[in-house]
């Protein structure tokens, strides 16, 4: 059986979600105190990131972070690099592990774990998102039967109609999700994500967080 870190009631986690056009932050102890916000401002993202967090962190200060977390994409280049080299400034200069969380699977998670579901979801969540030249980002995930989630088919660019004839060939019934326009709040299944990985003992280094542009990693 493998034990589970934990954080103390005085530790917290933080995401930043800068890969769509709305910015997204989460902070939480995951013991009862936990908050996030989101500000739909496009193109001015790099004008106010750094006000907006210094101001959502608060009451907390950086010594009470214990890890963060940032979307890696896939998303918007600008906005998507912005939140890659913000995180892994802080993560260096706090000494600090750094999750980068696929922006798919944060969308597959907030699918997965939304309240309002009467029931669980028990098929594969694919999640569907414009790219350039009408192409598309796509992904399929599970959940395991701890409840994980687990990647059955990783981020990729392609073509529509591939991406197509991948549905129609897959093995094992589904969901899609087609993900537009802003996506700030799923910050918090990017928090999520980042945690459950911190309990299984995942301790990224801020050197290995890099942004997904679906052609290359860098």
């Amino acid at each position: 059986m493998t034990l589970l870190s934990s954080l103390s009631p005085q530790q917290y986690g933080l995401a930043i979600q800068t890969a769509s056009p709305d910015l997204g932050f989460a902070i939480s102890n995951f013991a009862g105190d936990r908050r996030f916000q989101t500000w739909a401002i496009g193109r001015e993202a790099s004008n106010y990131l750094h006000l907006y967090l210094s101001q959502f962190i608060q009451p907390q200060t950086w010594t009470d972070l214990a890890f963060l977390a940032v979307a890696r994409g896939p998303g918007g280049f600008t906005g998507t690099r912005l939140g890659i080299v913000t995180a892994r400034t802080l993560a260096e200069q706090l000494n600090l592990p750094l999750f980068a969380i696929s922006t798919l699977a944060a969308i597959a998670w907030t699918e997965f774990t939304h309240p309002a579901l009467a029931e669980p979801i028990t098929t594969d969540i694919a999640v569907q998102m414009p790219a350039h030249r009408g192409e598309v980002y796509g992904a399929i995930y599970g959940r395991t039967a701890a409840g994980n989630l687990e990647v059955r088919l990783a981020d990729r660019v392609m073509g529509l109609a591939e991406w197509q004839q991948q549905l129609a060939d897959w093995p094992t019934p589904y969901q899609l999700v087609k993900a537009e326009g802003e996506l700030g709040s799923t910050v918090q299944a990017v928090l999520d994500l980042a945690y459950a990985d911190w309990q299984q003992g995942g301790r990224s280094h801020w050197s290995e967080a890099l942004p997904f542009y679906g052609q290359s990693p860098v």
